[in-house]
């Protein structure tokens, strides 16, 4: 995969219309917001996977290193920051899932316009950063797994999410024991392995969806035994039902 460094980010804003389009792996040397008014992003970097929708954007640090990938018509929107100075964020050395209110939605699509004159993208900049001092972190994330026993492990699972492998079955297709893979969870992701699995499942179901796949599909291939189920625990992670979501991700 090819490796383009950039310079400074202009706010920009570009329509996506087939899922599936990339952009290939690349940096920054400003800090970079990147948001979708419509469709999903997934973002990779050395330290995981994020999804952005648009309810969320995703703060990239500047020189880290980055790929997108889009699912559904997306309209994608970069703003840039100097990384010398006073970021707007208190946390800025790594990878950061934001929430976007209405206010924030608004400041972003307007300063990646192309009829603003410098005086008014000075003031929408001023805003828009007095703004994200104020907002929260809302992780939609899948941590990378730097151990190659995980990593296989994660894999494996990914591979078919149907199938419920137990940690036990896991940890002899990898070659290490149960309690040394558990461990790996948790010292790695921060997290045990059933709450991992479940993250990686509504990572997929987040793309399906974006893509437009239907509510009852995408809970059986992602492994939930019932829609309900599935509607249970998509709610109480986001905020919203798989309904609402996919509506909203495929709005224009």
């Amino acid at each position: 995969m090819s490796q383009i460094r950039h310079t400074p980010v202009a706010p920009t804003s570009t329509q996506f219309r087939d899922g599936g389009d990339t952009i290939d792996r690349h940096r920054h040397d400003d800090h970079q917001l990147i948001y979708v008014s419509s469709g999903v992003l997934a973002i990779t970097t050395e330290h995981g996977s994020w999804i952005a929708s648009n309810d969320r954007a995703l703060w990239i640090p500047a020189d880290t290193w980055h790929e997108h990938r889009f699912y559904g018509q997306s309209r994608f929107h970069t703003v840039g920051f100097p990384a010398r100075g006073k970021a707007p964020l208190l946390d800025t050395e790594r990878p950061t899932v934001i929430a976007v209110d209405p206010l924030v939605r608004e400041l972003l699509i307007a300063l990646t316009s192309t009829s603003l004159a410098p005086p008014e993208t000075r003031h929408i900049e001023a805003v828009l950063r007095d703004r994200l001092r104020r907002v929260t972190a809302e992780p939609v994330a899948l941590p990378a797994a730097h151990d190659r026993r995980l990593a296989d492990a994660c894999r494996l699972v990914e591979d078919d999410l149907r199938r419920p492998r137990t940690l036990a079955q896991l940890a002899v297709r990898v070659h290490t024991s149960e309690r040394t893979l558990s461990r790996l969870y948790r010292d790695e992701f921060g997290m045990t392995y059933p709450q991992w699995r479940t993250r990686a499942r509504l990572f997929t179901a987040l793309v399906m969806l974006a893509e437009g796949a239907a509510v009852t599909d995408t809970a059986h291939a992602c492994g939930w035994a019932t829609t309900s189920a599935f509607v249970h625990t998509f709610a109480q992670a986001t905020g919203t039902t798989p309904g609402a979501y996919r509506a909203g991700v495929r709005s224009p």
